[in-house]
């Protein structure tokens, strides 16, 4: 009997130190969570290379005071202003380099675009009766620019010149004009453009345009001066290649 209760208490003693863990519960083993990967830099935006684009151009704020002068040269009416204001459209094409200047990032490079206008004007008076247009344009200028800090926004100024095609029309006061004429501007501008992506941008200008003194003469020898100065806001978008 009594070694048979030796025997019990050596087993139980044996047993306590696995009761004793099982009554503390099952510990998970501990793993560290993953680290994630660091999100890769995105792509820093080019503007070197071509691009092609269309805007629509709106012109307005024209001067062109109508006089009519008989064939001494002496101003024998001012009828009024023939001011052409109206919508148009326009094809660019362009190439620009960027690089770094004074610690900024600068673009710069020279464009070629062509305009299709319907901008016009009318003017009648006693008698009388004056017209002008602006048929089309071609222009050649240089665009120089700044990129903000993300290097996705351009604000740039322009310079350059174009030659534009009017249609003229004085009937009055002795002078009978029905014709049309060439003139070449200087011009100047400002304008912001923005990246969409690595390949569209869009854009909005401000140019004005200083066409010289056109004297327009009929078969009799009456003249008028045509000054067909004026602005022109564009927007539009380009693709670059």
């Amino acid at each position: 009997m009594y070694q048979r209760l030796r025997l019990a208490g050596a087993a139980f003693c044996a047993l306590l130190p696995a009761a004793q863990t099982l009554a503390g519960g099952f510990t998970a083993p501990v793993t560290e969570a993953p680290v994630p990967a660091p999100a890769a830099a995105p792509a820093a935006t080019d503007w070197t290379g071509p691009y092609l684009g269309l805007s629509l151009v709106n012109v307005f704020g024209a001067d062109d005071r109508l006089g009519i002068a008989n064939p001494a040269g002496r101003q024998i009416a001012a009828p009024g202003q023939l001011d052409i204001a109206g919508p148009g459209g326009a094809v660019q094409l362009g190439y620009r380099w960027q690089s770094r200047l004074l610690g900024r990032e600068v673009v710069i490079g020279p464009e070629i675009s062509y305009e299709d206008s319907s901008a016009d004007a009318d003017l009648s008076w006693a008698g009388g009766r004056g017209a002008s247009n602006l048929d089309q344009l071609w222009s050649l200028r240089v665009k120089a620019g700044v990129l903000n800090a993300s290097r996705n926004t351009l604000v740039y100024g322009t310079l350059g010149a174009a030659r534009g095609k009017f249609g003229y029309t004085v009937q009055g006061d002795g002078m009978a004009f029905d014709g049309s004429f060439r003139n070449t501007a200087w011009t100047a501008g400002l304008g912001v453009e923005h990246k969409l992506s690595q390949r569209v941008s869009v854009f909005g200008e401000w140019e004005f345009r200083q066409f010289g003194k056109a004297v327009l003469r009929d078969d009799a020898g009456m003249a008028t001066k045509a000054t067909p100065e004026h602005h022109a806001l564009k927007l539009g978008v380009n693709m670059s290649f």
